[in-house]
């Protein structure tokens, strides 16, 4: 029996200060993008939006294009991406578009950092929360980008009195000694993509300043042995590439007034054996009181666009994997040929 669903008409104003041409985008392609997801009637007049039709559909779209006049009315500019997201996390119910506008920090060009999807904010929510926290997904889903920004506001709020960044190096097998340069010079290469993060959200100079001053420290996870880490936030990144034996020494690194955070993809190992730290760590602490452990997927990507699609390919492709690996046990030799059947016996 199909549902009985009202029609229902509900006009939204934004306030005089908000300029519509950055609701509605360049040519209206935004609110193509909206009219293309709905049926709903959308008309826009000045700073007036009429939404009619399905009453289910009408709200949704008020929730949509409240956010969308709160983005602009905040300084920013909705991208086609945001738009995406928005319309994805009202179809799927998990939350609000508005739930997500949780500013973490402003930048120092003013731009909000905010969780984008309902996976982020519950990663937001869990880093608050817990002393320490591991998010584990794939690229692009902002584990490290908001731990970052998570370290930053903790930082100016004074909550914590220094932030460290840390990460295994692998790649030079964690023996930096051989490599030329001081040790910033040679842990640079490797830590690139911190420094990328902390320079998104503070200006270059005053980063570099943070640095000297010992305030910011970044370090390959080998120099975090023998350590006590007081009044600090503290981020692990590449947490896969890291041995259990790395991982505990890491973590009982924890001092008082202190935050963790662990951060990586376990699909993506550089370890040249054994068992991931990361893998294992969740097997050991998992519903330990004060640890969270935050699962993001290619929902959570926030990149370009491809990205996620790129991430749902081989995530699928890697499932297929898994099922023809099964398929291929013991019992496909029951499959064989007649003739090689006998051929078998007869060799035996």
């Amino acid at each position: 029996m199909e549902e009985n669903r009202s029609a229902t008409n509900i006009t939204l104003t934004a306030p005089p200060s908000v300029d519509m041409a950055r609701v509605v985008g360049a040519s209206d392609e935004l609110l193509h993008l909206v009219e293309d997801a709905y049926s709903a009637r959308i008309s826009v007049r000045g700073n007036a939006i009429n939404l009619s039709g399905d009453s289910i559909e009408v709200h949704a779209l008020t929730s949509l294009f409240t956010d969308l006049i709160k983005q602009v009315e905040g300084g920013a500019q909705p991208t086609k991406d945001d738009v995406r997201h928005a319309i994805d996390l009202v179809r799927t119910g998990e939350l609000a578009p508005q739930t997500l506008r949780d500013d973490i920090l402003l930048t120092y060009r003013g731009r909000a950092i905010r969780p984008k999807t309902a996976g982020q904010k519950r990663y937001v929510d869990a880093i608050r929360t817990s002393t320490i926290t591991f998010a584990i997904g794939p690229a692009g889903t902002g584990k490290t980008y908001l731990a970052m920004a998570m370290a930053v506001a903790a930082l100016k709020r004074k909550e914590v009195g220094r932030i460290i960044l840390t990460r295994p190096v692998v790649e030079a097998g964690e023996n930096l000694g051989f490599l030329p340069g001081t040790l910033q010079e040679k842990v640079d290469p490797y830590i690139r993509p911190l420094y990328d993060a902390l320079f998104d959200m503070t200006d270059m100079e005053r980063g570099n300043k943070l640095i000297e001053d010992g305030v910011i420290e970044i370090a390959p996870l080998a120099f975090m042995r023998g350590r006590t880490l007081n009044d600090s936030f503290i981020i692990l990144d590449e947490a896969q590439n890291t041995t259990p034996e790395q991982m505990k020494m890491f973590l009982t690194r924890l001092g008082f007034g202190s935050r963790m955070v662990v951060t990586g993809d376990v699909t993506q190992l550089d370890l040249p054996s054994g068992i991931s730290g990361l893998k294992h760590v969740r097997r050991v602490l998992q519903g330990v009181d004060g640890i969270s452990f935050c699962d993001l997927s290619g929902k959570d990507v926030v990149r370009h666009s491809l990205v996620a699609a790129i991430v749902s390919a081989y995530a699928k492709a890697e499932e297929a994997d898994r099922q023809n690996a099964r398929g291929a046990s013991p019992t496909a030799s029951a499959h064989k040929p007649a003739h090689a059947r006998s051929m078998d016996s007869k060799e035996a």
